[in-house]
């Protein structure tokens, strides 16, 4: 329930406010914000270039229990296939996006039982042992992918699943969190857009860490060559 405030508490802020302002040198509210300083970005930033960005966020993402491996485009699929193999994946479901399709994925897992979002109902991500996407981003210093859901890639495809794979070409990796928000504000934000920082992870009161019982236990990334 909300604060209710009676005389004695409003009069009570009212002078919390004014020692406040007299502390600041000042006797009356100001008539407009003030205009953030400057900021140093070679203080704040630690990603300065775009050179070593691949790797960078490798490193990142292996720091955040997430697996990462490289692969070339040609043989992408025998390497998710051999994945999915050894984790004793059966029921798997892609996104249903460009990358994925010029990729051939689907055919590449003929073996399983593959369907696309459009070719299932939510409830039924909850019997499907891997979700298979691609990443609208993923950021370098914090080794996060960055995932934002349309018509043919639902967000329960990274968030359902037990295990989640990845997809991500070079070309998408940006350095920060500030140049991802510097993308999304150019682009346009969707409604929701996902970051992924790892496996999912929770805690009880004495602080006792389990994985996945929220989300995927085990994320995947497949770094494009």
């Amino acid at each position: 329930m909300g604060r209710r405030y009676n005389a004695c508490d409003m009069a009570t802020d009212f002078d919390l406010f004014a020692s406040v302002r007299q502390a600041l040198g000042r006797t009356e509210p100001l008539t407009a914000p003030p205009v953030p300083p400057a900021l140093d970005e070679s203080i704040i930033r630690l990603v300065h270039t775009d050179i070593g960005l691949p790797a960078l966020f490798a490193k990142r993402a292996a720091d955040n229990s997430m697996g990462v491996a490289a692969a070339r485009p040609e043989d992408i699929g025998a390497a998710v296939a051999l994945f999915l193999s050894e984790s004793q994946c059966r029921r798997i479901v892609l996104a249903d996006s460009p990358l994925l399709k010029r990729l051939n994925l689907r055919e590449s897992l003929r073996a399983f039982d593959v369907r696309t979002w459009d070719e299932i109902t939510l409830d039924e991500t909850y019997d499907i042992d891997c979700g298979i996407t691609d990443v609208y981003a993923a950021v370098a210093e914090t080794g996060s992918l960055v995932i934002r859901p349309d018509a043919g890639h639902g967000r329960s495809i990274s968030l359902v699943p037990m295990i989640h794979i990845a997809i991500v070409e070079p070309g998408n990796i940006v350095g920060d969190l500030v140049d991802l928000f510097d993308k999304l504000h150019r682009e346009g934000c969707a409604t929701n857009t996902t970051i992924i920082s790892g496996p999912s992870k929770t805690a009880d009161i004495e602080a006792n860490l389990v994985t996945g019982v929220h989300g995927p236990g085990v994320v995947r990334v497949f770094l494009l060559e």
